[in-house]
Formats: C-alpha cells, sequence, structure tokens
C-alpha cells in the first residue's frame, strides 16, 4: 500500500502528452462533470468509449492505468455494497436478513460504480500524461488572476506543487519507519485489532516528525534563496495555446452536447 502509484508521470510522445496542462485540467474538470451527470446506459456508453478512445490516444500502458486506480478498488466495491442494500426503489428481488436486494439497489449500485470507475480512469489519465512540473505551472497560470486582487495565487500553486512532491517522499519515509519498527520487535501485522492499532501510533508520530522535519528544512532553502513568491518569475517552457488545445475544447463540448441529447 505504501508503493505510491497514482499520479506518477509516464513518458510517451502521444498528442495527449503535447497538450497543454490547462486546457487538459479544464477538460478533465468538464468532462467529470458530464461523467457524474450520466443517468442512462447509453450516456454510461458514451463517456465510457471516450475515456478508452482517450488511453488508446494516451498510448499508456494498461498495466499502469491499472496499478494507479487499483488502491481505489475497496472504495468501489464499499460504494456498490452501499447502493445494493440501501437502496430500497424497484422490486425486491431478494432478501437477505434485514437486509432487502432491490432491482433499484442494483441499478444504482452499478450506475454509480461504472460512474465513479470512469471517473477514476479520466482523472488518473491526466496525472499519468501530466509531469508534476507542468501540472504546477498550469495551476500557476490559472491563478495568477487572483493575485491582481491580492490573493495568494502563487503561492497557492505552490503549495500544491509540494504537496505532489512530498506525497511519495513521506511513503517512502513511512517505509523505513515501519522495517525500523519490525527490527526492533514492533510487528505491526499481529495480535488483535486493539494491538495493531496502538502499533501505528508510533508510526504516525514518527512520519510526523520526519514531515515537520522535512517542511522545515524546505523553509529554510527557500529563506536562504531569498524566495518572494511569484513576482516577475518566468517559467524555462512557455505554454502556448494552439489548434490542438482547440481541437480538445471543441472535442470535450461535443462530448457534452452529445451526453445531454441522450439524456
Amino acid at each position: 500500500m505504501l508503493r505510491i502509484s497514482i499520479g506518477q508521470y509516464v513518458a510517451a510522445d502521444s498528442p495527449l502528452h503535447r497538450l497543454d496542462a490547462r486546457v487538459k485540467i479544464v477538460c478533465l474538470l468538464a468532462l467529470l462533470v458530464g461523467v457524474f451527470c450520466v443517468s442512462g446506459a447509453a450516456q454510461l456508453a458514451l463517456v465510457a468509449a471516450s475515456v478508452a478512445g482517450l488511453l488508446l490516444l494516451a498510448r499508456v500502458p494498461a498495466a499502469s492505468v491499472i496499478a494507479s486506480v487499483r488502491p481505489l478498488v475497496a472504495f468501489l466495491a464499499v460504494l456498490s455494497l452501499f447502493n445494493l442494500f440501501f437502496v430500497r426503489t424497484g422490486d425486491v428481488v431478494a432478501e437477505l436478513g434485514p437486509l432487502s436486494i432491490t432491482s433499484g439497489g442494483i441499478a444504482a449500485a452499478a450506475l454509480y460504480t461504472a460512474r465513479f470507475a470512469v471517473a477514476l480512469v479520466a482523472g488518473s489519465l491526466i496525472l499519468l500524461t501530466t509531469t508534476p512540473t507542468q501540472l504546477a505551472d498550469a495551476f500557476d497560470r490559472m491563478l495568477s488572476p487572483l493575485s491582481r486582487i491580492g490573493l495568494p495565487g502563487h503561492e497557492i500553486a505552490m503549495v500544491f506543487s509540494l504537496m505532489m512532491r512530498f506525497v511519495p517522499m513521506l511513503a517512502d519515509e513511512a517505509s523505513a519507519i515501519i522495517d525500523a519498527q519490525s527490527l526492533r520487535g514492533g510487528a505491526l501485522g499481529t495480535g488483535g485489532v486493539a494491538r495493531r492499532v496502538r502499533s501505528i501510533v508510533p508510526v504516525v508520530v514518527a512520519l510526523l516528525a520526519s514531515g515537520l522535519r522535512h517542511a522545515d528544512g524546505l523553509a529554510r532553502a527557500l529563506d536562504a534563496r531569498c524566495y518572494e513568491g511569484g513576482k516577475g518569475r518566468t517559467h524555462l517552457h512557455e505554454q502556448r495555446l494552439g489548434a490542438p488545445e482547440l481541437a480538445a475544447a471543441l472535442a470535450t463540448a461535443a462530448l457534452l452536447v452529445a451526453l445531454a441529447l441522450l439524456g
């Protein structure tokens, strides 16, 4: 579980990789709105086919996509069971003691789980085809209007960038701490529930101390370099909108219109 695979960039030469990160973020948000408004099989088939086409266009290995969504499979299973047993609309299909399964519950479990699965694949796709630096620069440019009204737009984007870089580092720290605790006899996977919960406390405390140490070191490094925010800051690779970005925006708009017509 500590091997973080969500959001790992996969290098490839594809139209989706070369697309401007700002356009990818906006199109993803529009696509997610469309996905969560799906209410029928035809709409679901359309968005699933669209996301499948994006996967082919991105030239990302199927193993990378599966690895990126695998940690969230348990969430999808819980969501499916919750809708299956607690949605009471429609006819009763089966009864399991105090719980009953209805036709509406089966439909809701299938629809909601499929919607979340499509949304997760679409969300992982933008992370698989966009580097953290490109995402940070895109958020910096998208939040730059906030700086004109006195809000820290660049600082918010920088915090987002640092967050993405800290996640894998803290995962490695947690793995090292767990190994150290195991060598000292602190077995985390044995005993009852209460013992396992108590054994996690030293790991959390050590991980918190490590995170604060890294944050303090980063703050000192920024202060030593006289960092003053994004005022006058330039980028090595300037992002520009062109014909591919216009085509992506038009394709996304066409998909939303098609979903509205089907609905």
